[in-house]
């Protein structure tokens, strides 16, 4: 018989079974949070990883120092492999502790990954927690965990009985910690007699929302998000403003029906969008936290603007708040940032002038229509595959050749965890 073709991505029985690592996992990390802990040290060892950075959002820096001691004490460690090799590093008789880093600025979401900092620290492999794949990496190897968070999901199952009409179609939603549970909640809801639909805009995973990017749905009367906040649920709501959003939190086990401002958001976008017409000196910011910035989109419209025959500088800002930019004076007449369409959406009115997303500085500089209704909404599309046009960062015309032959395979973000796609 030949002997079996190693496996990088099958983990070992002898590393899946390990009593030690088993107990320190239940003694020091909540049963309900799935770090990979498992897949993580495989995946050090397989990369044979000296340096590994960590990276998360705050909510869950308070596990990091837990999740690096695992990782320091078990990635050096030698296990056999699926084909009964033992797998070692080329060089253990050397040294055979892994170095962990733990990245602590702030990450606000994918966007935020800081693969820049984890390639200076000399990083071999960088563990993303928290959010899915939105950007390709190709500068280091990266691991996406998504802490897939367990919920009681009897009772959000017997709220959606008790409040909602059976029969009627619904989209369900949540954020990324919760995707994994969506197929078996809607298999529990159908059986009751419920029409649970499960919409997905690539690159993320079907049901994810993000507060920048959502699908637009048809067929359905209403929307049910899972979630301990609004702010992904509100890129839905933009997207879909004539359907009712219902939101349930899963921490206090709350089904409330939500609502949003539509006038007054169209009002301010489109007040902005029309002062910044008329301004001859644009500052065109390209945000630097983690990749937040996509220069391919910054470089587009700074060849606009200067068709136009207007001004343009570029500037490079970590955080855009609005007494960082009041120190530029009269010098600009209109902000438009690569950064967070939502910094200008929810905040936009805080600034003293128009700052603009790059989907609007494309409404303003006459790239594309902006008229905006509830058949017609406004565009929550800024890292879908299918984005309105290259003022977006995942538009095929910024996506590598790579991606573009990929995304004709209708991948998903999650990268490696192909199961929340079953």
């Amino acid at each position: 018989m030949p002997p079996k073709r190693f496996n990088p991505f099958r983990i070992p029985d002898e590393l899946l079974n390990d009593p030690e690592l088993a107990e320190i996992i239940q003694t020091h990390l909540p049963s309900n949070y799935n770090f990979e802990i498992h897949k993580t040290i495989w995946r050090i060892r397989c990369l044979k990883a000296r340096t590994v950075a960590l990276q998360m959002p705050e909510g869950l820096l308070r596990f990091a120092t837990t999740l690096s001691e695992i990782f320091k004490r078990f990635g050096s460690r030698s296990y056999k492999s699926d084909n009964g090799d033992l797998l070692q590093r080329k060089d253990d008789n050397v040294s055979s502790e892994v170095d962990i880093v733990i990245l602590g600025d702030v990450t606000y979401g994918a966007c935020c990954i800081d693969d820049f900092s984890a390639k200076a620290l000399g990083a071999d492999l960088l563990v993303h927690y928290g959010h899915s794949c939105l950007i390709p990496i190709q500068s280091l190897s990266v691991l996406y965990v998504f802490v897939d968070i367990a919920f009681d999901m009897a009772h959000f199952i017997d709220s959606v009985k008790n409040v909602l009409p059976s029969g009627v179609p619904f989209a369900l939603f949540s954020t990324v910690q919760f995707v994994s549970s969506l197929p078996a909640i809607k298999k529990s809801l159908q059986e009751s007699g419920f029409n649970v639909i499960i919409p997905q805009r690539l690159p993320l995973s079907p049901g994810e929302l993000l507060g920048c990017t959502s699908p637009k749905v048809s067929g359905v009367n209403f929307m049910v998000f899972i979630g301990d906040g609004r702010f992904h649920l509100e890129s839905a709501m933009l997207a879909n403003p004539a359907l009712p959003a219902y939101m349930y939190d899963p921490y206090n086990k709350i089904l409330t029906l939500e609502s949003y401002d539509h006038a007054s958001m169209r009002a301010n976008r489109r007040r902005a969008i029309e002062t910044a017409q008329s301004a001859q000196r644009f500052g065109l910011i390209l945000g630097t936290l983690g990749r937040q910035g996509s220069p391919p989109v910054v470089h587009l419209l700074q060849r606009r603007i200067e068709e136009l025959g207007r001004k343009c500088f570029i500037v490079l800002l970590s955080e855009i708040t609005p007494d960082k930019l009041k120190h530029f004076g009269n010098k600009v007449d209109a902000w438009i940032q690569v950064a967070c369409p939502r910094i200008s959406i929810d905040w936009g009115t805080e600034f003293e002038k128009p700052l603009l997303t790059p989907y609007e500085a494309a409404v303003a500089l006459e790239m594309v229509d902006g008229t905006w209704s509830d058949a017609n909404p406004y565009p929550t599309d800024y890292y879908a595959y299918d984005s309105l046009g290259p003022w977006t960062p995942n538009h095929v015309d910024n996506r590598p050749d790579v991606l573009l032959r990929a995304s004709k395979k209708l991948p998903t973000a999650s990268c490696d965890h192909d199961r929340h796609n079953q």
